[in-house]
C-alpha cells in the first residue's frame, strides 16, 4: 500500500532517515529529529510513524546483526523506499509551487 500524501510529521521522519544514509534505527532518528526540530520528540512517536511508513510502502526495514552491546538483540534498521523518495519529491514540489504563489508569483 502506498501513498501520495503524508503528514508533517512523517514528512520529517522521512528526510530524517534518509539524511542518516543507508539503513538506520530509531534512536539516531530520534535524536537527529529532536536536534533538527529543536523540539522533544518520543521514540514511542518514531516508531509509530516508522510503522505506518513501513504499512505504506514508504520505508523498509530489516534486523541487523547482533551485537554485543545490545545483549545479543538486533536493530531494527530502516531505509527510505524508493516510493519514500518519490513522495518526498512529490511533496516538496507541492510545497514550493504554494510558496511561489504566497510569494505572489502565481
Amino acid at each position: 500500500m502506498t501513498t501520495d500524501r503524508i503528514g508533517e510529521f512523517e514528512e520529517l521522519l522521512l528526510l530524517s532517515v534518509r539524511a542518516l544514509g543507508g539503513e538506520t534505527y530509531g534512536v539516531p532518528i530520534q535524536q537527529y529529529l529532536s536536534k533538527a526540530t529543536g523540539r522533544p520528540i518520543s521514540m514511542g512517536a518514531v516508531y509509530a510513524t516508522l510503522d505506518r511508513l513501513e504499512q505504506k510502502g514508504l520505508v523498509q526495514s530489516g534486523l541487523g546483526d547482533v551485537t554485543a552491546e545490545r545483549g545479543g538483540k538486533r536493530k531494527r534498521l530502516y531505509a527510505v523506499t524508493p516510493a519514500g523518495v518519490r513522495v518526498l519529491r512529490d511533496t516538496r514540489k507541492l510545497r514550493d509551487s504554494l510558496w511561489h504563489a504566497f510569494e505572489g508569483g502565481k
